[in-house]
């Protein structure tokens, strides 16, 4: 996506700089690239975006004053998610913010020296992302979405919400690592509920599409989306879905309720933008990822270099259709 079009996305408050101060004497440009797994014209991606740039101009950096923003969105597509990470950090800028899981894992097998600061991620260690929570290691530091725990939720709450629901078919991301955990978090859970539950895989619309009618012929059946950039992708697909098939669905962020899903509970992604806003300060600042950092500027809590959110999910839902 071209920098003009995230420009119009602070209402045109960069153009409003005098050129005087777009261009200070001595002072370097610096340069922020910025990966994701979402499409360029999504509406979500460009509100996350927009408070990320809106949060690092509170920090004083503007796009066109003293920095220079690369984005690069991958529409769900693994190829070109792997191509823009090797883009990006061929670039060598002073710093890149990558969300996502799917996102993460290419960037850093593109680059192990450039500073990245990540969020939106499922589970780093296990990903393979960090060494560990305490000590993560390497030039990456970031917030996790949430831990595995919180999948299993997501099954108690459509027991709450459809009692009678006795098997639940999951939507997962089965090329994730993450995908693979939360699916096994659900299942764990599932006999203390009784409730029966398959994966369904989501790489493919058609196949999902198949996987569900066939699934919802079963009365008493319910659908839980797990987190991924496929999720996002394709989610004007599966609420459609959910809808047409009459499933009680149960997701893993808001703006699935906002575009008409029935109920969510999730992370706050907003709040983890700008978050990620404040370390890249702190990284164009001269900070290095390698020293533990103990405590976030937004008050979150800080376990050496990986933040886990200790701040607020979102639970919201909206009146059934069926």
């Amino acid at each position: 996506m071209k920098r003009r079009e995230f420009i119009t996305l602070l209402g045109g408050t960069v153009a409003a700089w005098p050129l005087t101060a777009r261009a200070q004497q001595g002072e370097r440009l610096r340069r922020i690239g910025v990966l994701g797994g979402q499409a360029a014209d999504d509406p979500e991606a460009q509100a996350n975006i927009g408070k990320f740039l809106e949060a690092l101009q509170k920090l004083g950096w503007s796009d066109g004053r003293n920095i220079r923003i690369d984005v690069r969105l991958g529409a769900g597509r693994a190829d070109s998610i792997r191509k823009y990470a090797a883009k990006l950090a061929a670039s060598a800028p002073d710093v890149i913010f990558v969300s996502g899981t799917a996102s993460l894992g290419p960037l850093l097998q593109a680059t192990r020296t450039v500073p990245i600061v990540f969020n939106n991620v499922v589970d780093p260690v296990g990903g393979g992302f960090v060494d560990s929570l305490s000590r993560p290691g390497g030039n990456v530091i970031g917030f996790m979405q949430f831990e595995y725990s919180l999948s299993g939720k997501w099954l108690e709450l459509l027991k709450q919400v459809a009692p009678g629901a006795t098997r639940a078919a999951v939507l997962r991301d089965a090329a994730l690592t993450s995908g693979t955990g939360q699916f096994a978090v659900i299942q764990s859970v599932a006999p203390s509920v009784g409730v029966e539950v398959s994966p369904v895989n989501m790489r493919d619309p058609g196949e999902m599409e198949r996987a569900i009618a066939a699934f919802a012929r079963s009365p008493n059946s319910g659908l839980i989306v797990t987190s991924s950039a496929l999720a996002v992708v394709h989610r004007e697909t599966i609420i459609a879905l959910a809808a047409r098939h009459k499933l009680p669905t149960v997701y893993y962020r808001r703006y699935f309720v906002t575009s008409g899903g029935l109920i969510s509970y999730g992370h706050d992604l907003l709040e983890q933008q700008r978050g990620a806003a404040g370390y890249v300060d702190r990284v164009l600042k001269g900070e290095k990822p390698a020293p533990a950092w103990t405590r976030s500027p937004t008050g979150l809590l800080a376990t050496g270099q990986t933040l886990r959110a200790r701040g607020p999910t979102t639970h919201e839902a909206q009146r059934p259709s069926y």
